[in-house]
């Protein structure tokens, strides 16, 4: 698929945060993604040895309603920013950008494993990837990396608003499973929050995290293994 060159790349957390403030009211949070997208692909990062800066980036698209993986990419790389809070994504943004960029199928809809609005600067990597691919991107988080919240009731669907410090709704907590832990969904780019939520319910049939997310993961350490 085509991804447009990406924005000169930082070399300070002074210049990563702005372009993220460049590209913040470049953000769609209107609805004008696909209702029934027909492709969904779930992007995920692994680490050699948990936290080091060699890593594997993997796209895999599903189809929407069989969930069967239709294609798959993954390249392996070097970090390309340190680790500083709140800027995570250009860590990870030039392998993923390079994974999408292999694939022959262009996807209706991105599945972040990470935040999108639900962030300090309120753009996350499913922001980030959405603004750069002109894609509908959501987040769905492990997490909560920002905001506060209460509990979600026990049971599948059952939610809670993620707030930011100024009470504004940056995200979800959904629980995808009764009594299971949640997870945190937010907006990224040309999608609302309720639709972003419905769609993760769809990808959880069996487990707590989505089978994009799940599939991604799986496919970045086998590469790691791998190299």
């Amino acid at each position: 698929m085509e991804v447009r060159e990406p924005h000169a790349w930082p070399s300070t957390p002074a210049e990563a945060e702005a372009i993220q403030d460049r590209l913040r009211p470049s953000l769609d949070l209107a609805d004008t993604g696909p209702q029934r997208p027909a492709t969904i692909a779930g992007l995920d990062v692994s680490y050699a040895d948990g936290d080091g800066d060699r890593l594997a980036a993997a796209v895999v698209v599903l189809d929407a309603v069989t969930l069967e993986t239709v294609e798959e990419s993954v390249v392996t790389g070097t970090a390309a920013f340190p680790y500083v809070p709140g800027l995570f994504a250009f860590r990870e943004l030039p392998a993923l950008l390079e994974a999408l960029r292999r694939l022959e199928t262009t996807p209706d809809l991105l599945v972040c494993d990470g935040a999108g609005l639900a962030h300090p600067r309120r753009f996350g990597l499913a922001c980030h990837l959405g603004v750069l691919t002109g894609l509908p991107a959501m987040g769905v988080a492990k997490t909560r990396l920002y905001g506060t919240h209460d509990a979600p009731g026990p049971r599948r669907g059952a939610t809670a608003a993620l707030t930011g410090d100024d009470g504004t709704v940056i995200g979800q907590v959904l629980r995808t499973r009764d009594d299971v832990k949640p997870v945190y969904v937010s907006v990224g780019h040309r999608i609302d929050l309720d639709t972003a939520c419905r769609h993760t319910l769809a990808l959880c049939p069996e487990f707590r995290l989505p089978e994009t997310t799940r599939r991604a993961d799986h496919l970045s350490r086998a590469a790691l293994r791998a190299s």
